[in-house]
């Protein structure tokens, strides 16, 4: 079993997805991805995230029924509704603004590891099938959605290793 410094309590890899039912991404004028219905997801990787983190968070988002139902619950996942997703880096979801007047970014994770850990959920998720484009790695991007709902939601990989060891804890 391989040892590591991160404890129970540190942040996982951070997405914040959004519900769309269309959106793009610009660089430098130039279109990166464009979707219709689907899911528009930031993705952030800090300190300590690996590619379980992607796996798992990539995993979550594709099977998440956030997706309005004949009777307009949310029952159906991307996949069931043939959605597509544009994921964009955004290393500013670890910006800590608790000291001071601008944020300190210390916990997100140095940029090669953390594009290769997007990357690494962009593949993920286009292994499901779902088409995923994206937008370019450390680029200043322009990104304009229609946000569907409105449905937001915010997901912290760490949530799930301190629950799994809650539920798998032995007595």
């Amino acid at each position: 079993m391989a040892c590591s410094s991160r404890n129970e309590y540190d942040e996982g890899m951070k997405t914040v997805l959004q519900r769309v039912s269309k959106a793009r991404v610009t660089v430098d004028g130039r279109e990166t991805a464009c979707i219709d219905l689907g899911l528009l997801v930031l993705v952030g990787a800090g300190e300590g995230d690996g590619e379980e983190d992607a796996d798992w968070m990539a995993d979550k988002i594709v099977g998440l029924r956030i997706f309005p139902d004949d009777q307009g619950r949310m029952n159906r996942s991307l996949q069931d509704v043939g959605g597509s997703m544009i994921a964009v880096s955004q290393f500013t979801l670890y910006g800590d603004c608790r000291k001071g007047r601008r944020p300190s970014f210390v916990k997100a994770l140095e940029p090669k590891k953390a594009e290769m850990l997007v990357e690494r959920f962009v593949a993920r998720v286009q292994a499901t099938g779902i088409s995923c484009g994206t937008g370019l790695f450390g680029a200043h991007m322009q990104v304009e959605l229609c946000n569907d709902g409105p449905v937001t939601l915010l997901i912290d990989s760490a949530v799930s290793r301190r629950k799994s060891k809650e539920v798998f804890a032995e007595p």
